[in-house]
């Protein structure tokens, strides 16, 4: 015999199924109303705010400061507004970690608000952004006036990482250089560039695992396909992870390269080691967001897409 509680559980999903299939073709016109906005947002932000900024302050890097602060909070507020509208909740944990200066944030990246979030997040932002996002109309304004670190090939990436962390900015990576493939914590390979700026700098990484209950914005996803509850997302912010042990293990490699061979060879030697040492660390960090991500995903998913209280 079927008891009262499981009865009242039976009723309540289904009833939930019922306003989530009610409730999605409002949050795809709120969504569209939100990304018109942060269009129109960005466009005016270009025309008026950023040549005000380039006028007032001479100094390019007091121009960029006041052009980073400004972005911060427009995501900030975009952040909320997407709240009001519904078409989103999140929670942010340990987000007292955030708030210091000259941090290397790694991230998964499940979907595109991805770096709104984290941007909105956190003070001195930058981050490295795609060469496409430069010459958008909508991204340009802001790309190119706080001046982001653009991702091209070569070591002078690397170098313009590990000076803009130097200098006291958060700089945000994202490992797997593209959005996840899905939503429910698969991680696409991680890329060697984030663990290349630890090594090379001596800089420990700030994790943050991020999750959502439904997904939205993913690889290959409009704004049209709205899913069909609000999607809850939770940034979990871990504890820095050093890279100490790593830079260790590869200036012992380098000396003992340079102990078993002369000039050029010595050289190749050195750089296949770093190669190396990049290698392992980007592996270690793979295995750390997945265990964090199924963890960290069951929550996402038992908030059904509504923000815990």
């Amino acid at each position: 015999m079927i008891d009262a509680s499981t009865m009242r559980g039976s009723a309540m999903k289904i009833m939930a199924e019922i306003e989530g299939m009610l409730d999605r073709p409002f949050r795809i016109i709120a969504t569209a109303f939100c990304f018109a906005v942060f269009g129109l947002g960005g466009v005016l932000i270009l025309c008026f705010v950023f040549p005000c900024l380039r006028f007032f302050y001479a100094d390019l890097q007091v121009s960029q400061q006041h052009a980073r602060r400004i972005i911060h909070r427009s995501f900030k507020w975009f952040v909320r507004l997407m709240e009001v509208c519904g078409v989103i909740s999140h929670e942010v944990r340990q987000a007292e970690k955030l708030a210091r200066t000259g941090l290397l944030i790694v991230a998964n990246h499940p979907s595109l608000i991805d770096v709104v979030l984290l941007i909105a997040l956190i003070e001195r932002p930058n981050c490295v952004i795609k060469a496409s996002l430069r010459d958008n109309v909508f991204t340009r304004g802001p790309v190119r006036s706080a001046g982001f670190v653009v991702n091209t090939d070569g070591p002078q990436l690397v170098a313009d990482c590990v000076a803009s962390v130097r200098s006291g900015d958060n700089l945000i990576i994202f490992p797997e250089g593209t959005r996840s493939l899905t939503h429910n914590g698969a991680l696409n390979p991680l890329k060697r560039g984030a663990a290349n700026i630890a090594l090379r700098g001596g800089l420990p990484l700030t994790p943050v695992v991020i999750t959502v209950s439904e997904p939205m914005l993913g690889k290959g996803q409009s704004w049209r396909d709205a899913p069909r509850k609000r999607p809850h997302f939770i940034l979990g912010v871990e504890d820095d992870l050093p890279v100490t042990p790593y830079c260790a293990a590869l200036a012992e490699e380098k000396l003992m390269s340079d102990d078993a061979a002369d000039g050029g060879a010595a050289a190749g030697e050195a750089l296949s080691a770093a190669s190396r040492m990049a290698r392992r660390l980007s592996r270690d960090l793979s295995a750390f967001f997945a265990e964090k991500i199924t963890r960290q995903g069951a929550d996402a998913m038992s908030a059904d897409g509504l923000p815990r209280q």
